[in-house]
């Protein structure tokens, strides 16, 4: 079984167990809202284009809107929540993405719920998960820091580097790789990382990333 299947099912517990109306990391977004986009994603992505054209602001999307009002009933909240544990359907091209697509977008939405009370503290994931998120580090935190005005590199505490963007002076960005994948992936308030460097590449850093 694919390592996003494991997420989704634990995922689908901690959705079980919280308030729809709870606050996500995700501005704008309410649970019901983040869990109405998982649906959309698997279900009918190509409707989210539309929401990326219009530009609409985090919490007006027009594409959830009937999706996330259905979740604000608890019914129809629970009627989301089996969807999303049922998996990509039929030709949906979520369905053939396997780890490659979705293992990333599940494990961050999965912490987008659990921390967006400021309250849950960081949790421990199977060790084949770690290490599939592990690889995929690289290439998400290039992503991620690609704008950055110093290069940066990323540490895991044992010592491991990798550069993810080339630059003078600098910083070095330490974490266990699922704080490393959260703070590259733009949740840089909740992420649990140290970033360290010459004083005046670390400020110019902090501007760029918000925290």
């Amino acid at each position: 079984m694919a390592w996003m299947e494991t997420e989704r099912e634990a995922m689908v517990r901690t959705l079980h167990g919280t308030d729809p109306q709870a606050p996500t990391l995700c501005e704008g977004w309410n649970v019901s809202r983040l869990l109405a986009h998982l649906v959309m994603r698997e279900e009918r992505p190509w409707m989210m284009v539309g929401d990326a054209v219009r530009r609409d602001k985090p919490g007006h999307e027009h594409s959830l809107n009937a999706l996330a009002a259905q979740a604000g009933t608890e019914p129809g909240y629970r009627e989301l929540v089996d969807r999303f544990a049922a998996g990509a359907q039929g030709i949906s091209p979520m369905r053939w993405g396997g780890d490659a697509v979705n293992l990333l977008e599940f494990f961050v939405h999965h912490e987008d719920i659990r921390r967006g009370t400021g309250e849950a503290a960081p949790r421990g994931i199977p060790a084949g998960e770690e290490a599939e998120l592990r690889r995929r580090l690289p290439l998400m935190a290039r992503m991620g820091y690609l704008r950055s005005p110093v290069g940066v590199v990323v540490q895991l505490p044992g010592g491991e580097q990798a550069r993810v963007r080339r630059g003078d002076a600098p910083v070095t960005i330490t974490g266990p790789v699922t704080e490393l994948a959260l703070h590259a992936m733009g949740r840089r308030s909740a992420a649990r990382v140290e970033i360290s460097g010459a004083p005046g590449s670390v400020d110019r850093f902090r501007s760029f990333a918000g925290a």
